[in-house]
């Protein structure tokens, strides 16, 4: 149970304790600053706590917005205040300098006054949010657009805040905040005007977003199912179903920004259910080909393959960009002019496959063609979406004076997924050698690709799998700062990703791409779910679990030494084994985490939609 603390004058006629009430709070009044203090003292350590003026007017959203969010500790609207329980200590020491300064006064002897929009006026709570920032803390003020928050002064200032709030409808604009302000033309136009309705009927009838992603997760898991049938008539329905699980899967995030229902575990769902889904529904297609005798198996891999790998590219970039000092470029500055010209917007959107077009271009091919053309097509829409963007983003790189910070040179390190052994051999590369890490990288991945595919299991492809080691350690034995040093994990993705492939496809049993693809879904899963953890600021995956699953490089080298040790039967079963063995233990502390008190609570926007 959270509760709010009511200061200041009651008003005749306000709803405020009425509106507090609605949001989940227990309302008690304080006559003044130290009995205010007093009952914030006798609130339980572990409640969120809120301290409002008695003489707030405003919107419900308003205060739903900035009394109710779960992922900050501390926030602020004006004429109110909340702390979760990591935020109450800073809140009980505002609190106590505001109780027992004489008169009332500011930090620093200032006047206590706090700045309305009408006029100046005495608010408690606004003086201890500016105790707060006085204290450095971190306190969150939502961006509250056309919705009002006021603590008027005297009745006519008040009257002007009622009419104010009255010109707005609140629930239209909580309705358009639902909706993420970058989605892809598809989402905008097909999906969003009806799927943030669905949203508010899901809030009415008290579903969560982890319930509507669970139901989008099994919608799309039948969809492939259907597909595996390998009739027309399961692709028909796979291609509507498809449809529907991604409605279901705008809806969830969409249900979130309505009701603020952050979560831990919603994260985890919110963050990793869309790739299970799309590669779950490549599997299904691979399945229904295999029933009328083609063996997609391959291009099925390819695409999973490809799609991760641009993943990688973004996240990569703007881990490696995003607290960078000096961050800006010609590129830049081009891409923004032409984001002034409207249509240009929706065209640039379109031209990187975001999630809405692609599943939609996917469903379509489902229903009125064949699995493999419809891999083709995903295969060329996925390969130039990442040509434009990685080529646009090492223009950038090229063009900015960028300074990278110690923070995006450990996110980089994490993202590389380097194994004990890169890690051994990095501490003993020369100090002299000064190669810079993509060129070792994208080396390294070009020796074993090509031997992996012009050699097959052999001994060059042995000695390249040695000389990729070599390479990868020599690429992450210095800080990742240079300006291209974010290719380094894409170009180890695709050295490990495509190897597996590669000789999956040489080994020409059957079942051993179908393993492969096992695999590599295991390991990308890996890598999704360290991306969602540095993005919460949870840091990457502990060391244990890196070493145990052996990092990229000891993965890679292991797959070498069994394509070539084993016949191509034994290599099926071998590929199978190390699937299932690096699924159940990044699976088990991955869950682990998620639904962990130390998880953050967060809803990553993650991939435009």
């Amino acid at each position: 149970m959270s509760t709010a603390i009511l200061t200041g004058s009651p008003v005749p006629g306000s709803s405020i304790e009425g509106d507090l009430r609605s949001l989940g709070f227990d309302v008690r009044t304080a006559s003044d600053a130290g009995d205010a203090e007093a009952l914030l003292a006798a609130v339980p350590g572990d409640e969120r706590v809120a301290v409002v003026d008695a003489r707030f007017v405003g919107h419900g959203h308003a205060l739903r917005l900035g009394l109710t969010d779960p992922r900050f500790a501390l926030a602020a609207i004006p004429g109110a205040v909340t702390a979760q329980p990591a935020g109450r200590p800073a809140l009980t020491r505002a609190m106590a300098r505001e109780s027992s300064a004489p008169g009332g006064a500011a930090p620093g002897g200032a006047p206590a006054l706090a700045t309305s929009s009408v006029q100046d006026v005495d608010s408690l709570a606004d003086r201890v949010v500016a105790s707060l920032d006085a204290d450095g803390a971190d306190v969150h003020r939502p961006e509250l657009g056309s919705l009002v928050a006021e603590v008027p002064a005297d009745p006519q200032a008040r009257n002007e805040a009622r009419q104010a709030v009255a010109a707005v409808d609140d629930e239209a604009v909580r309705l358009k905040s639902a909706v993420k302000a970058r989605d892809g033309f598809f989402t905008t136009h097909f999906i969003s005007p009806y799927s943030r309705y669905l949203a508010r009927w899901c809030a009415r009838r008290g579903l969560t977003p982890n319930q509507v992603t669970t139901a989008s997760l099994i919608t799309a898991l039948i969809a492939a199912a259907c597909a595996a049938t390998g009739t027309r008539g399961g692709f028909v329905a796979a291609g509507v179903l498809l449809i529907a699980s991604f409605v279901l899967d705008c809806t969830d995030g969409q249900l979130a920004r309505y009701s603020l229902q952050y979560s831990t575990l919603g994260a985890w769902l919110d963050a990793t259910f869309d790739r299970a889904k799309e590669y779950a529904y490549y599997a299904g297609l691979a399945l229904g080909a295999a029933r009328g005798g083609d063996d997609v198996w391959a291009l099925a891999l390819g695409a999973m393959v490809l799609q991760t790998c641009r993943h990688v590219v973004d996240f990569s970039f703007n881990e490696a960009n995003h607290d960078a000092t000096a961050n800006t470029s010609p590129t830049a500055a081009l891409s923004d002019k032409l984001d002034s010209v409207g249509w240009t917007v929706w065209v640039r959107r379109m031209i990187v496959l975001p999630i809405g077009e692609r599943w939609a271009m996917i469903a379509v091919l489902t229903a009125a063609t064949t699995p493999r053309i419809t891999f083709y097509a995903l295969l060329i829409g996925c390969a130039f979406a990442a040509t434009y963007t990685t080529a646009g983003r090492v223009l950038r790189s090229l063009t900015r004076k960028a300074r990278r910070t110690d923070r995006a040179a450990q996110a980089l390190a994490d993202l590389a997924d380097s194994g004990p052994l890169t890690e051994l051999l990095a501490r003993r590369v020369p100090a002299g050698l000064r190669i810079p890490a993509p060129l070792s990288a994208l080396a390294g991945v070009v020796l074993l690709v090509l031997a992996a595919a012009f050699d097959g299991p052999g001994f060059s492809l042995l000695l390249a799998a040695v000389l990729y080691v070599l390479l990868c350690a020599e690429a992450v034995a210095r800080p990742l700062k240079g300006a291209l040093d974010w290719l380094v994990p894409p170009l180890f993705r695709a050295g490990e990703y495509c190897t597996v492939l590669i000789l999956a496809a040489k080994a020409g049993a059957d079942g051993a791409l179908p393993a492969a693809f096992g695999l590599v879904a295991a390991v990308a899963y890996h890598h999704y779910d360290t991306v969602y953890r540095i993005r919460g600021d949870a840091g990457a995956p502990p060391a244990w679990l890196v070493r145990a699953i052996g990092g990229q490089d000891g993965r890679t080298l292991l797959v070498a030494v069994l394509a070539v040790v084993l016949t191509a039967s034994q290599f099926t079963v071998a590929l199978t084994v190390v699937a299932v063995a690096v699924a159940v233990v990044v699976l088990v502390e991955s869950i682990r985490f998620w639904v962990s008190a130390g998880a953050p609570a967060v809803h990553d926007e993650g991939e435009p939609a």
